[in-house]
């Protein structure tokens, strides 16, 4: 043995990362065994690999920038969410103004009287072209987009008076 290593530490390096160091020559076994250096050697590489394989078996945790990207992303959810609510609310509010509508122009033909026949040929593919229009009573068209406007103006007034709250 020199001062500086063994002229067998190569050997014995190379079967110990291949994973055959017990499973060698006794004649080697036996050299490990009086040599301090192919001793320490065997002794730190397999502490080495041990290790590795403890470090592999255990989960990876996420990079710092995922767990960024995931705070931002969820922050963003969270804005999103609360600009929705007054959204949500001026919809439920236009739904339910168009219910009224629809309620109240289904009230006005009861009063006047349905005509039956006059809804099922409304339904003609013919009778919904513009031109057709012009034939029908007019006091009809001058509610229908008053009472849209009215729906919209309505909707909108929810929306920013929920928004400041």
């Amino acid at each position: 043995m020199s001062p500086f290593g063994c002229a067998r530490e190569k050997e014995v390096a190379g079967l110990v990362e291949r994973g055959q160091w017990p499973l060698c020559s006794q004649d080697l076994r036996d050299h490990v065994a009086d040599c301090r250096v192919c001793a320490e050697l065997v002794a730190v590489k397999q502490s080495l690999q041990r290790e590795r394989t403890e470090a592999m078996a255990q989960p990876l945790l996420p990079s710092a920038s995922a767990l960024w990207w995931r705070a931002q992303l969820r922050k963003r959810n969270q804005a999103l969410e609360k600009i929705g609510r007054p959204i949500l609310g001026a919809e439920i509010f236009a739904v339910a103004m168009l219910v009224l509508v629809a309620l109240c122009g289904l009230g006005w033909e009861w009063r006047r009287g349905v005509d039956w026949g006059a809804w099922i040929g409304a339904l003609r593919l013919g009778s919904l072209w513009p031109t057709g229009l012009v034939n029908l009573e007019g006091s009809l068209w001058y509610v229908v987009p008053l009472l849209a406007a009215l729906a919209v103006v309505s909707g909108l007034v929810v929306y920013f008076v929920s928004e400041k709250q």
